[in-house]
């Protein structure tokens, strides 16, 4: 029977896992025992401040209180991504890719209704209202409306560093974690090559039944005891840096933004994320085809252009190599995290992936050795799957581009996805649909790539199957996203305002 989880890394992979796990098994009458090893040298990399909304679910199944998390976390609330000069570089060129899903999807064919009736209304700005939520500012829900709980759904900006920090805090003294400070020397293996203990420098062999490897890009477990090689994806998706930097704000009550911007550049982009005390500004670019010299200039010019100061700290820079593991459980050790795979950090994807991962290793965790071969099966299919769409998705943003001034925009459009080059030609005579991602649960559903899709400029040939009687039908829900977005510009606060409250008063229970 298994009896004993080891997981070895912090951060917020490690933690949210041990969080998932204990949560779901620690009242168990077996009484499993989880075990969380972490370097106290290993600092955890600390950029990924971008959630989904699914982290609300994550972290009220965990049992935290959301006004704590706030106050411990530096969080502020997400609703979407802002794409500027994505399309064709020039001052107008953005749109949104709202978390809520448009007012009617599903019940009629709002791209096509929306290209015949409004295509100079951006597409977003037409079928939902949160569009016009992030350009004013506003939070996703009011004072009174209780924790977990929204008016537009949401997730969450954070500093990933003081994350880490709160969700060790939670486990330790709430889910039963047994907590090793330790720097793992050595890996002891069964005969059958089974990892049977982890050797530390000061606890001496830590051993388990199941062994979660939670070590970041190092993937010290998978990686490099058992050489499960990385399947690398860079000939698909070029970026490689990043420069990392923290800005300040002009004055304590700046307005804070309730979506991430991402920002074109000439071989990459830029992240501008919003938290209540600063903001986390980044380039991610292609080394192939910009300097790290002037991937900074590009990345100060951009700070000085948006309110920020000239002068700035100098930018942490972090490497990548893009791709995913061939297999993320072999034999009785899987991979969560950084360990498993990283593309890059546009759509905020790798603590979603995270999320994912550590909630079916929870709902299948198998009872027997045996069986953990069978759910390491169904595991490594699934989450193949889900790091392909993960690439097929982010690549979508740039084969849709019209941009040309760089040789990084024009090799964007060569290399696509056999899938989603498949996908694109059956999208050019009808719009993305639940048929084309039939998975129970995907990475992202259709009416995410239908605001990417349409957001670029794309249109889709409806002359194949007009359906004009749809035309009032569509119109009605038009109509509705105007009459939701009116009545919530009303009665929403601003960000700021909102996460004042709450550290002030705290949101009430569920």
């Amino acid at each position: 029977m298994l009896k004993s989880i080891v997981i070895v890394g912090g951060g917020s992979a490690g933690w949210l896992t041990a969080g998932l796990i204990a949560a779901e098994h620690r009242a168990a009458p077996d009484g499993l025992r989880i075990t969380l090893i972490e370097s106290p040298d290993v600092p955890p990399i600390g950029v990924g401040e971008g959630t989904w909304p699914s982290m609300r679910d994550t972290l009220h199944r965990i049992g935290v209180s959301e006004s704590d998390f706030f106050r411990e976390c530096d969080a502020s609330f997400k609703q979407g991504s802002r794409f500027n000069r994505w399309t064709d570089g020039g001052d107008h060129d953005a749109y949104f890719h709202p978390f809520s899903l448009p007012q009617g999807y599903g019940e009629v064919n709002l791209p096509e209704q929306w290209q015949a009736q409004h295509p100079q209304i951006p597409f977003a700005d037409l079928v939902s209202f949160q569009p016009h939520l992030c350009v004013n500012g506003r939070a996703p829900k009011q004072v009174m409306t209780p924790e977990f709980a929204s008016v537009a759904n949401y997730g969450y900006h954070l500093d990933a560093g003081k994350f880490g920090v709160f969700l060790r805090k939670h486990c330790l003294e709430k889910l039963g974690v047994h907590y090793v400070p330790d720097h793992v020397t050595a890996v002891n293996a069964h005969e059958n090559g089974d990892i049977a203990s982890l050797q530390t420098v000061k606890h001496g062999a830590v051993a388990g039944d199941l062994f979660i490897d939670c070590t970041g890009m190092q993937s010290l477990l998978l990686g490099q005891h058992y050489g499960v090689p990385l399947i690398e994806q860079k000939h698909v998706l070029y970026n490689d840096s990043a420069l990392a930097v923290q800005i300040a704000y002009p004055s304590d009550n700046y307005p804070i933004a309730s979506q991430t911007s991402s920002t074109a550049q000439s071989a990459g982009w830029i992240w501008d994320i919003g938290l209540p005390t600063r903001r986390g500004v980044g380039h991610v670019y292609a080394s192939g085809y910009i300097s790290d010299d002037q991937a900074e200039a590009e990345l100060r010019a951009y700070i000085v252009q948006t309110g920020g100061p000239e002068e700035i700290p100098q930018p942490r820079k972090l490497s990548f190599n893009p791709g995913y593991r061939e297999q993320f459980w072999h034999r009785n050790c899987v991979a969560i995290g950084l360990s498993a795979g990283f593309i890059e950090p546009l759509e905020a994807s790798a603590l979603a992936i995270v999320e994912m991962s550590a909630a079916m290793v929870s709902e299948d965790l198998p009872a027997t050795r045996e069986a953990m071969d069978i759910v390491a099966k169904r595991f490594n299919d699934t989450f193949r799957y889900r790091w392909e769409r993960v690439i097929d998705f982010l690549k979508l943003h740039y084969v849709l581009s019209r941009r040309r001034d760089s040789a990084y925009w024009r090799d964007n459009t060569a290399e696509v996805p056999e899938r989603l080059g498949e996908l694109l030609t059956l999208w050019r005579h009808r719009a993305p649909s639940r048929s084309d991602f039939n998975r129970i649960e995907e990475v992202f559903p259709a009416a995410s790539y239908q605001y990417i899709l349409y957001g670029m400029g794309f249109r889709s040939d409806f002359s194949r199957s007009p359906k004009p009687e749809e035309a009032a039908r569509a119109d009605a829900y038009f109509q509705e996203a105007a009459t939701l977005t009116k009545k919530m510009m009303n009665g929403l606060p601003d960000n700021r305002t909102l996460i004042n409250h709450i550290k002030l008063h705290g949101l009430q229970k569920i």
